[in-house]
Parts: structure tokens; sequence; C-alpha cells
């Protein structure tokens, strides 16, 4: 049998339990079950978990910290191509930030169709979280994580589109995350793709409300900024 690393074991067993989290219920979660869903003996498990407890703390940990990627590739995008269009001609102009915010939101909504297993873990395992004693903060964490990333994407928006937010960031932030919930919530029980967009359409329109025009011009970031999260 081919040996794996102490990584590689949790890895696995973290990418199990999301299966089994996302199929049945956190309940189902069983260390058993999850270690037949990773193909792995019960002793294996203990090699890389001291408890289930520890193993949902770290699954929850491990899809956090993947969130940066539902807003942050489209934003590099439009920082690629307006790049491109000033380069190719000068006077050309920057997004308005209705089309930034739809665009961020449309690529979200594309992860969150490409996988809607994993949205509706991470939804199983929050209120998980909350009912169970001792866990409260990890999803307090799950939350500061996403208003963290949706803040970084709102000073991305308003650095490629020339705009000033009329609010702190991180209000336009948390009520991107209220939106992008309900949005995904609503799909995941309807799977209406048509209603799904028309809510990003209204969500788009009042992000947008919240810019106003800045007298400086729009700048272009190659990378989103380190210290966009913080104000």
């Amino acid at each position: 049998m081919t040996r794996i690393s102490a990584v590689e074991r949790r890895t696995a067993l973290v990418q199990a339990a999301l299966s089994v989290v996302a199929r049945d219920g956190v309940a189902a979660a069983t260390t058993r079950r999850i270690v037949a869903e990773a193909g792995m003996s019960l002793a294996s498990f203990h090699y890389a978990f001291t408890s289930r407890d520890e193993l949902m703390a770290e699954l929850v940990n491990t899809v956090v910290d993947g969130e940066q990627s539902a807003f942050a590739p489209v934003f590099e995008q439009q920082v690629a191509e307006q790049d491109a269009h000033e380069q190719a001609a000068p006077r050309a102009e920057p997004p308005t930030m209705r089309d930034a915010v739809r665009a961020g939101l449309q690529h979200y909504f594309a992860a969150v169709r490409a996988d809607p297993d994993r949205e509706k873990a991470m939804f199983e395992l929050t209120q998980w979280a909350l009912r169970e004693p001792g866990f409260a903060p990890l999803a307090r964490r799950q939350y500061d994580r996403y208003f963290e990333v949706a803040e970084r994407a709102v000073v991305q928006a308003a650095a490629i589109t020339g705009c000033a937010w009329s609010r702190p960031t991180a209000e336009v932030a948390r009520l991107l995350v209220v939106l992008t919930d309900g949005l995904t919530v609503a799909w995941l029980v309807t799977r209406d793709d048509a209603a799904a967009q028309a809510t990003i359409d209204f969500a788009a329109d009042a992000v947008a409300t919240l810019a106003t025009p800045s007298e400086k011009p729009a700048r272009v970031l190659s990378t989103l900024d380190p210290n966009a999260g913080t104000r």
C-alpha cells in the first residue's frame, strides 16, 4: 500500500468530510463515514486528527481560506483588460461601477453553480458551529473572512472604475456579502438561473448607487493590494 504524508492524509480527510457534509449533513459526518469516504482506515484518521471536532474546525478553516477566489480573479481580469485598452487607446473609458460589480457577482455565481455541494456544506457548517458549544468563533471567523474578501473586491472595484464609495468600504462589503448569501440560498433551493441573474442585476444596481465619480483618475492595480481589507 502506498504511504501518504500526514499533510496529504489530512487534506484527503478534509475533502471527504466536505463531501459527506454536503451530501448528508454534519450529523451524518461521523468519523467512520468520513474515513470510508476517503478510502482510509479508522487508524489513519487518528494519525491525522485527534478528534472529529478538530477535523470539522480544519474543514471550516480550509474552505473559508479558499473564499478569496470568489471575487479576486474577475477584478484582476478587468484590470488586465483595462490596461490593454489603455495601451491600445489611451482615452478608453474605465468600466462603470455597475459593470464592475455585476462582473464580480457573475464570477461568484458561476463558482456557486459549478460546485453547489460546497455551498451547501458551508451553510451547514455555519449552522453547526453556531449550535455546537465552543464553536461559534468558527462561524464568526468564516464571516469575518467573507467580509475581508468582499472589502478587498470593493476597494479594487473603486480603483478600476475611478469611483469613490459614499459609505465606508467595510459597510459596502457587508452589504455585498448579505446579497450574495441571499442569492446563493435562493438558487440552491430553486435552481432558477434566470431569477439569479435578475438578483445579480438588482444587486449591481443597488451597490453601484453607493459609488460616486472620484476626482482622481482610475488607477490600474496589477494585483490585489494586500492591505486593501484594512482602512
